[in-house]
């Protein structure tokens, strides 16, 4: 499991961004969102964890490991 710590993110709307940018570089993964503790969990990465991180940041959020 890869965990992100991510500051900006603070609702639900939030989560669902940060949940279809993880889904749309890692379709397969399960993702657990946190918007109460800023954090993204991500489950299955089969690929380099920081195209998880360059994809939250390209939906709005910086994205650091956890």
């Amino acid at each position: 499991m890869v965990r992100f710590k991510v500051e900006k993110m603070g609702c639900g709307s939030c989560a669902k961004f940060d949940t279809r940018a993880v889904q749309g570089v890692e379709p397969t993964t399960g993702v657990e969102v946190d918007p109460g503790a800023k954090l993204v969990s991500v489950s299955g990465v089969t690929g380099p964890a920081d195209r998880i991180a360059r994809a939250i940041a390209e939906a709005g959020y910086s994205a650091e490991p956890a």
